[in-house]
């Protein structure tokens, strides 16, 4: 089955690394919005011009399910991409609800795009579980682009996220939820700073679990292929590919990290 992931950049490549383990003779499609990255500073007009552009061009690929690798974008246009499109198309959400059902009555701190913490759809998720008081949001703008660069364990980083994070009383928390996949890059340095009883959590199982569900893929023989794309533009130069492999590489590094 042809399967499309999405996202603004590459943070998406770390649902793309998780389904290949899980899904390892498929045939794989990535998009990343080079033009257009970061989308979580963008207007939301903006966000769903771009992403309804990209779906368009998976569509015409012959995509037969598109994994939305993105919660900005997920959370500003997957609704109307669904009336739009019948392929399958499945998003990200913030994993909160795994959160509290590994910790209850433990508060939540969810780290994501500007975009998506002030966008509706995270509030809905927050009321719909009764989380109000259990979850905290958090901009992390820069970190996406600290990842589009390949700067993952620089000071700058770790001075950056100590700043933001010394506002809490990590006492209280349980968890720390990342809600943008430009952020699993970088659980090292999470990990560093955080207290040992709060963990990292993503959503990038559940997605690809969703994915399977939807559907209903079957374990089969074969090779799996993947394609990369750059806003529509097949990458094919050698040192584009090695730099997405540098990506593939961290993404391995970080496997396990919690």
């Amino acid at each position: 089955m042809k399967l499309a992931f999405f996202d603004s950049g590459i943070g998406g490549l770390s649902v793309l690394h998780h389904a290949m383990k899980i899904l390892p003779h498929e045939e794989f499609i990535f998009f990343a919005d080079e033009d257009n990255v970061p989308y979580g500073t963008k207007t939301p007009e903006q966000v769903l011009k771009f992403v309804d552009e990209a779906i368009a061009f998976l569509v015409a690929q012959k995509s037969e399910a598109i994994v939305v690798a993105c919660n900005t974008a997920t959370s500003v246009a997957v609704r109307k991409m669904r009336e739009k499109y019948s392929v399958p198309i499945i998003g990200m959400e913030p994993a909160i609800k795994l959160a509290l059902d590994k910790f209850p009555n433990r508060k939540v701190l969810v780290a994501a795009t500007p975009i998506t913490v002030t966008g509706k759809k995270i509030h809905q998720l927050i009321e719909r579980l009764n989380a109000q008081d259990l979850t905290e949001l958090l901009a992390l703008p820069n970190l996406v682009e600290f990842a589009e660069r390949q700067e993952f364990c620089s000071a700058a980083v770790e001075n950056y996220l100590r700043r933001e994070l010394t506002k809490y009383d990590f006492e209280k928390f349980s968890s720390l939820v990342l809600g943008c996949t430009h952020f699993n890059y970088f659980k090292d340095t999470f990990r560093k700073i955080l207290p040992e009883h709060v963990r990292i959590i993503d959503g990038n199982a559940g997605t690809v679990k969703e994915l399977i569900r939807r559907t209903n893929l079957k374990p089969r023989e074969g090779l799996s292929t993947v394609k990369f794309f750059y806003s529509g533009r097949e990458v094919t130069d050698g040192l584009e590919m090695k730099r997405l492999e540098k990506y593939m590489q961290r993404l391995d590094e970080m496997e396990g990290i919690s």
